[in-house]
């Protein structure tokens, strides 16, 4: 994972010249770090042996697929937040935006009477409608905070009650039904005997993996998030960076709740209602700082992908679900005192 460098060096008359983009991290270090992705793999392993003791059952193929599918949405709005945060922003309305932009598709594409939609246009037009909502939502966080200046964490948190009072003002508080084949196909259709949803999910994150570790606009966004005004001292867009980023974010949110819904096949008007406590308990024991600059997909995803093994776990020892959100608590606390004895520094 690059790390931020100095971006600025002084001239010979003492004065401040900008330097070059920043370097790529020395071998050695950029060993450390991938080393650093596999930490929670043994956890994984631990896991997935104590799984099978509780119960014979959970290594079997299909409940492993059971894991790997519902995990995949939210898995995607880790995805998207790791992104926004690595550039050292937060966007809280990533889970409204998972509710919304179906609802927003289903609401239009849904027939009248047939499952509280209006049934403006066909079902042909769900997915585009899905993608259009996220991109117009990640605008607008983007508008306020990018060019207006305004605290990302403020910005989010309203855009976060504004979109969750949409979906219940356009759905009248019911769950949208019967939608459309075309909005249900990425939840439902198998490829290969598994479920597409998880090969969008994989894919997504391989690509994901890639932008960031091995492309100038990953360099980019950990150079944002390490120091804004270095960043720029070094010629790099970084508003155009940030903005590019929470769009594609909200979108990654549209496009996992595009997924939830086509697997329940139905909206409901509490979709995506307190799944970002989940996605930042991912996020953090899988690294990724919440000061920015800091964190990996590969590690993020580790992270999504441990919370959900150990919740089925749980649900096979017979756990009531509602321990499972004092677990993801206590795992982000257990995560920031490992990360203060490893790394000499907590992930605040």
């Amino acid at each position: 994972m690059p790390e931020t460098m100095t971006a600025a060096t002084a001239g010979a008359d003492g004065s401040t010249v900008a330097a070059g983009p920043p370097p790529r991290r020395p071998v050695g270090k950029l060993a450390v770090a991938r080393l650093r992705d596999l930490a929670l793999v043994p956890a994984i392993a631990l896991i997935a042996v104590v799984g099978q003791i509780v119960n014979p059952v959970f290594l079997q193929p299909d409940n492993l697929i059971n894991i790997a599918q519902t995990m995949s949405e939210i898995a995607l709005l880790v995805l998207a937040q790791t992104i926004v945060l690595v550039a050292g922003k937060m966007d809280l309305s990533l889970e409204s935006t998972f509710g919304l932009a179906p609802g927003v598709a289903a609401w239009m594409t849904v027939a009248v009477g047939a499952g509280h939609g209006t049934g403006l246009l066909s079902g042909a037009w769900s997915i585009p409608i899905t993608l259009l909502v996220g991109a117009l939502i990640g605008v607008a966080n983007a508008a306020l905070i990018v060019r207006f200046g305004l605290h990302g964490f403020i910005v989010t948190l309203g855009m976060l009650i504004v979109l969750r009072g949409l979906l219940t003002g356009i759905s009248g508080g019911q769950t949208f039904f019967n939608l459309p084949e075309s909005m249900m196909y990425l939840g439902t259709a198998v490829w290969l005997g598994v479920p597409a949803s998880i090969w969008i999910c994989v894919a997504l994150f391989a690509a994901g993996i890639v932008v960031l570790g091995y492309t100038g606009f990953g360099r980019s966004l950990y150079a944002i998030g390490g120091n804004v005004d270095a960043a720029r001292a070094a010629g790099i867009r970084t508003d155009r960076v940030l903005w590019i980023a929470l769009i594609a974010a909200s979108m990654l949110a549209a496009m996992g709740g595009l997924l939830l819904s086509g697997r329940l096949a139905s909206v409901a008007a509490s979709q995506g209602n307190g799944a970002i406590f989940t996605v930042f308990a991912a996020a953090v024991i899988g690294g990724v700082s919440l000061n920015g600059g800091r964190g990996t997909m590969f590690g993020a995803f580790t992270g999504i992908l441990l919370l959900f093994m150990i919740q089925n776990v749980l649900t096979l020892a017979g756990v009531p679900a509602q321990w499972i959100g004092a677990l993801n608590g206590a795992i982000i606390l257990i995560a920031l005192v490992v990360s203060r004895i490893t790394g000499g520094r907590a992930q605040e």
